[in-house]
């Protein structure tokens, strides 16, 4: 029972479809890491730096009344915060993957489409006794029932 289990564990695992996703997730992962630190390191700086030198990591509101010099502080004394900065960054952290995404999605579906001047083999054609449209392999017409040569 085990052995039967784990063989088709294994040939579930081992499809193509399988590997591309797990592999897709890795990159994914490490794709993010870097758009996060693009984020926290590249763009957020010069950003907090224009808006009168602001950190985004340190804004924060305190919900527990007691006055703390920055986010990690009131984290350390355990008081309640809502970090809108972070949130900011990470949000901006998604605009950036979630365009990436898009952009690659957009350039997969423009190298799937058929190229303008290859035209598709016909999937009808016309029947030569009652001139109606027929699939292109059938055999016998389905309007006036005459048998039809092959194609």
């Amino acid at each position: 029972m085990f052995k039967k289990v784990l063989k088709d564990f294994k040939a579930f695992a081992m499809r193509g479809n399988v590997l591309d996703l797990a592999i897709g997730i890795i990159i994914g992962a490490a794709f993010g890491k870097i758009v996060t630190s693009l984020v926290n390191d590249v763009i957020m700086p010069p950003i907090g730096l224009l808006l009168g030198k602001v950190d985004f990591r340190n804004l924060f509101f305190n919900l527990s009344g007691t006055s703390y010099g920055s986010r990690e502080a009131a984290q350390a004394a355990g008081a309640p915060t809502i970090n809108y900065g972070l949130f900011i960054n990470t949000v901006i952290d998604f605009i950036i993957v979630a365009f990436a995404i898009f952009m690659l999605v957009r350039l997969i579906n423009k190298a799937l489409q058929p190229k303008p001047g290859a035209a598709s083999p016909p999937a009808t054609k016309v029947c030569a006794y009652c001139i109606s449209d027929i699939p292109i392999k059938a055999t016998r017409c389905p309007h006036c029932t005459s048998e039809l040569k092959a194609a």
